[in-house]
């Protein structure tokens, strides 16, 4: 007998006052409009991550990549719908904008904690330098989240963050995809990408430490052409994770990106979870619509499909 292909798990980002979804073949993004409506756009996935999914470490930088890219597409659109139309902005001009952001993030969280952990790895003999570095990238990580999360216009996109998780978290659980049903989970999911980024900064201390630590711009120059590595190896950890959540040991090793998202995610809203359900809806196959809604008549719970990056 054929294998039977492996379930997506799905995957998604919160935006401007909307959630966006990635399902098998298509991604959706459903906002919530100045009038009260929810506006949706539904569009072809590109498959990037598809092409690669049984070359582990590529897979996940394949992933990433189509996750950025996504992101920025569905970013651009929620904004232009809070907007009048003339004051719209261009996927180039959000682009160029995430560009620029991509630079500063580098300088904030490669380099400045490159040059602090020299400082401190000499200051303190017995500190190993990919420690020292680690830790304040940690540090800057933690701050910056804790920073942008008493901004209101961002505390709004981290309710739409929490929506997102117990939208998909009533997907994978088999249950009906209603507010009230989805509100019962917990804003909480292991394949978060704040979950990602925590994994992200312990592979790279492990990493950096086969590299050879000499000058500083050597050092950074190692940072950033090590990036994709370290980005692959971290999803093969989240996605191992993914499968083994039943394991007690697994729950122990991801409590601390757990924890992290109390500082990404907030309790939503119902009309918050209406508009990330209706982007869930819009990406869902007719089998898999039908799929659930028999497991939730049933009572039975949800599939184990295969994990995708944003969530």
């Amino acid at each position: 007998m054929a294998a039977t292909p492996e379930p997506r798990y799905m995957g998604g980002q919160a935006v401007l006052e909307g959630v966006m979804m990635r399902g098998e073949s298509t991604w959706a993004v459903a906002v919530r409009t100045p009038e009260g409506d929810i506006a949706l756009e539904v569009r072809a996935a590109p498959g990037w991550a598809d092409r690669y999914r049984r070359i582990p470490v590529v897979r996940g930088v394949a992933s990433l990549g189509e996750s950025l890219s996504l992101g920025y597409r569905a970013l651009t659109w929620s904004a232009n719908q809070q907007v009048p139309e003339d004051e719209r902005v261009s996927e180039r001009a959000m682009g160029v904008a995430i560009t620029v952001s991509m630079v500063v993030f580098t300088a904030l969280f490669i380099v400045v904690p490159a040059v602090a952990g020299k400082g401190a790895s000499g200051w303190l003999d017995f500190l190993p330098f990919e420690l020292a570095e680690g830790v304040v990238r940690l540090g800057l990580f933690v701050g910056y989240l804790a920073a942008i999360s008493l901004i209101g216009d961002i505390r709004r996109v981290f309710q739409y963050h929490g929506a997102e998780h117990k939208a998909i978290a009533a997907y994978e659980n088999g249950v009906e995809l209603t507010p009230e049903a989805a509100d019962r989970f917990t804003t909480a999911h292991v394949r978060c990408g704040t979950n990602f980024l925590l994994t992200v900064m312990v592979v790279a201390i492990v990493t950096y430490s086969f590299v050879p630590a000499d000058g500083l711009w050597e050092v950074v120059a190692s940072r950033v052409v090590l990036v994709p590595v370290i980005a692959g190896l971290a999803y093969e950890v989240i996605r191992l994770a993914a499968k083994h959540m039943d394991r007690a040991w697994v729950q122990w090793l991801m409590k601390p990106g757990l924890a992290l998202q109390r500082l990404t995610t907030r309790e939503p809203t119902p009309d918050q979870l209406e508009v990330a359900i209706a982007s869930l809806r819009a990406v869902l196959t007719a089998e898999q619509l039908a799929e659930v809604e028999a497991r939730a008549r049933r009572g039975a719970p949800g599939t184990r499909p295969r994990p995708a990056f944003g969530t």
